[in-house]
């Protein structure tokens, strides 16, 4: 790897500090002990260079000497491929790392990023939106739940999966969406209790907090 510079916004209001996406990749990097720092670009007012790299104009993207890439997902994949301690390296290793890491991208935050966004906004009750969302979540999370219950890691030893799935749940049981799923709960919180993510988080919101 070259030089590793993560860049995210240089403020963002108080409601989402702590889960803007930038904190998985601070978690990874945090986790394969590789040295790294972390630029800020303006939350409001995204210029063509933030576009030109990161298209959505979102964040985070990381700069890896001479080029960048922007996804947490692809992040993590790329970082997963210079670090064992975030992805093994045998060929059947791999593929379970891989297919639980798109698992937690596609298959559980496909249905937990808009059963969150109806959780801001407060459009939650009786809505006919509102219980096909949380009808659809609950039915991914049954089927999760076993899994978790099994095992303590996805794929055997920890991985860039795990980084991914646990801050996809950990969302959900911000809003006390896990209190019917304790195995998922529980794996949230036995993520959330590595030094790596605890360093992570309390970076993330250090940083945001010194622009106030």
């Amino acid at each position: 790897m070259g030089e590793l510079v993560l860049t995210t916004f240089d403020w963002v209001p108080e409601v989402p500090r702590g889960y803007v996406r930038d904190l998985r990749v601070r978690w990874a990097l945090e986790e394969a002990q590789a040295p790294y720092r972390v630029e800020g670009v303006p939350f409001s007012g995204r210029d063509a260079d933030h576009f030109a790299h990161q298209p959505f104009g979102q964040v985070p993207w990381l700069t890896d000497g001479d080029f960048s890439l922007f996804e947490s997902g692809a992040i993590l994949v790329h970082l997963g491929e210079q670090s064992e301690a975030l992805m093994p390296r045998d060929r059947a290793g791999r593929r379970a790392v891989l297919e639980w890491t798109f698992a937690a991208l596609n298959s559980v935050e496909m249905a937990s990023l808009p059963w969150t966004i109806f959780q801001f906004s407060g459009e939650t009750g009786d809505a006919p939106g509102w219980k096909r969302l949380d009808a659809f979540l609950t039915a991914r999370l049954d089927h999760l739940e076993p899994v978790l219950a099994g095992r303590e890691w996805l794929a055997g030893g920890f991985s860039i999966a795990d980084i991914l799935m646990a801050d996809v749940l950990r969302l959900v049981d911000r809003f006390d969406g896990l209190a019917s799923h304790p195995a998922c709960r529980a794996y949230v919180a036995r993520a959330t209790i590595r030094p790596a993510f605890v360093k992570a988080h309390a970076d993330q919101m250090a940083f945001f907090a010194a622009a106030d």
